[in-house]
């Protein structure tokens, strides 16, 4: 099913002094392998596009923001958000809080499914982004939606996929995907009128037209990774990668 929204911006929108505005700031993303999808986006943009001077580098430690630069690096492990949470905190107070000028790290779909506590796991998100806010002020601090995974991943069969439906049983596409979309409504209300929010979970379920991939459940609407995005269901492909990271940079460049 889908829905008609605006079309996603493109770089040509972003004006010369912003992308060097971005280019002269301290950056630092924590991730797993969705974003390190992302990176891989980044780069490729970067090597593509010479007036987008960013220094792309994987690391944590504060003797490499002395000069600008985009540093990223796993934080936490996947299906244990509060270990995520744990990890950034752990890594903005000990490394690099007092020299970033931008900090953020991003969930992996598998942090949040069908059984997850979303509320709980949202207040210690927050409870955690007030500290560091308060802590380091001269840092910017974005906060992203959790990823989504395509209605039904390819490992999962149609025929499975009725059955389950047919039994009641969760199914990963559509009830873990309602899960996230409760933690990102969660994230849009507390962040979305603030202007630093990255709405990664939006722009994996839109087209650059416009038309946004959703699904219909209990009368209710959720969107889902577009099948054009992902070879598997739920980390991107070369096309789903490139429009992320796209988005992220256009993103970062207006908030500079």
């Amino acid at each position: 099913m889908d829905q008609k929204d605006s079309p996603l911006p493109s770089l040509s929108d972003v004006k010369a002094d912003s992308w060097y505005k971005l280019a002269q700031k301290k950056i630092y993303f924590g991730h797993q392998s969705v974003g390190k999808n992302i990176i891989d986006g980044l780069a490729e943009i970067v090597q593509q596009n010479s007036h987008i001077n960013l220094n792309i580098r994987e690391t944590s430690d504060s003797a490499h923001f002395s000069m600008p630069v985009f540093a990223h690096a796993r934080v936490g492990k996947n299906t244990q958000p509060d270990s995520k949470i744990e990890a950034f905190t752990h890594a903005v107070e000990s490394e690099i809080g007092n020299q970033a000028d931008i900090a953020f790290f991003k969930f992996c779909y598998v942090d949040i499914s069908f059984d997850s506590d979303v509320p709980r796991i949202f207040k210690n998100y927050t409870s955690a982004l007030v500290h560091l806010e308060k802590s380091f002020p001269q840092t910017t601090f974005v906060h992203v939606t959790v990823p989504l995974t395509a209605y039904q991943p390819p490992a999962l069969s149609k025929l499975k996929r009725i059955i389950k439906l047919l039994l009641g049983l969760p199914v990963g596409g559509i009830d873990d995907n309602i899960k996230r979309h409760d933690f990102n409504e969660l994230m849009r209300k507390e962040y979305g009128k603030k202007g630093n929010l990255f709405d990664l979970a939006r722009i994996e379920s839109t087209l650059p037209d416009g038309t946004r991939c959703v699904f219909r459940k209990s009368g209710k609407t959720f969107p889902v990774l577009l099948d054009e995005y992902t070879a598997d269901g739920g980390h991107l492909n070369q096309k789903g990668r490139s429009i992320i990271a796209e988005q992220l940079l256009i993103f970062l460049a207006f908030l500079s």
